[in-house]
């Protein structure tokens, strides 16, 4: 266990981060699920409503730090082509 004062803060800030890290984390990954399960079911209606709220969730999840731009970028894509290969 750390000594220092300030090794001692580190531990705190870091379990904090931790912790809100994984709730952006968790939120991004339970709202591609919804989405991606409604595009599976082919359930369109809800799809497409789901649709705007997952890319805010991505774009944040950038911001955030939880996601690579690339990868984020990469993921928008191919929800968006399984969005638009429903009818």
């Amino acid at each position: 266990m750390a000594n220092h004062v300030s090794a001692l803060k580190r531990v705190r800030e870091t379990r904090s981060r931790t912790v809100r890290n994984r709730a952006n984390a968790s939120r991004l990954r339970t709202s591609m699920k919804k989405l991606r399960a409604a595009i599976d079911g082919g359930d369109a209606a809800t799809a497409r409503e789901l649709f705007p709220a997952t890319i805010a969730q991505i774009d944040k999840a950038i911001q955030k730090g939880v996601l690579h731009a690339n990868a984020a970028g990469r993921q928008k894509s191919h929800l968006t082509v399984a969005l638009n290969g429903l009818k």
